[in-house]
């Protein structure tokens, strides 16, 4: 049911993206680099990352009804989109070598992501991640809820979890409009709300911060 309804509201997300945008990403939040110490933690565990799928093509929006099984329906990454992926693939492991969980929103260029980046990885589609902006504010609610829910949820000793999602969904959590690509960290925190944010490591940001590990 929920994904049916889903497919009749995708319509008004066809134009969402560059409309957000437009709306969200000036002065909001201002997303900063993790510190070297924070960086120096990463391979201890518990830490939540939040993963924007990468740059995708917007002139091929979704389309009206937008069809979750068919990725044909929907906006796909685009060509360097994926090459970059397939770069963040052989760097996230130098700074994040131990993620064990996976949440991906059921849109396949969520899952495209996932499948460029960590090829051998089992993931878990969770379709409470899924697109957010076209819902109303009461259908949101359940999408909200189980992001911040997975963000404040404490990974087991030594390991780290991933979500792969959508810029609108973090603006709704936390008035953050992430680029695509963008890798956000966070630790759970129950004394900060639930979870902290530590920085964001943008897809130019990686060569640098690897060479300052060495």
């Amino acid at each position: 049911m929920f994904k049916t309804y889903l497919m009749l509201v995708f319509w008004v997300s066809a134009l969402w993206p560059q409309l957000l945008l437009a709306q969200t990403s000036p002065t909001r939040f201002t997303p900063t680099l993790p510190a070297t110490e924070t960086l120096k933690q990463l391979n201890q565990g518990g830490f939540i990352f939040f993963l924007r799928h990468g740059p995708s093509d917007s002139s091929k929006p979704d389309q009206v009804p937008v069809d979750l099984t068919d990725c044909s329906t929907q906006r796909p990454l685009s060509d360097e989109g994926r090459t970059q992926m397939q770069q963040l693939g052989a760097q996230l492991p130098l700074l994040i070598p131990n993620i064990t969980q996976i949440y991906s929103s059921p849109l396949c260029r969520a899952i495209d992501t996932i499948e460029l980046v960590l090829p051998n990885h089992t993931y878990t589609i969770d379709d409470y991640l899924v697109y957010v902006a076209a819902l109303t504010t009461e259908e949101k609610q359940p999408i909200i809820a189980r992001t911040r829910e997975l963000l404040a949820t404490p990974p087991q000793a030594g390991e780290n979890h991933l979500l792969v999602a959508h810029g609108p969904n973090l603006v709704e959590v936390m008035d953050y409009f992430p680029t695509e690509g963008a890798l956000i960290i966070f630790k759970p925190a129950p004394q900060k709300l639930g979870f902290e944010y530590l920085g964001t490591i943008e897809l130019d940001d990686w060569s640098s911060l690897i060479s300052t590990m060495e």
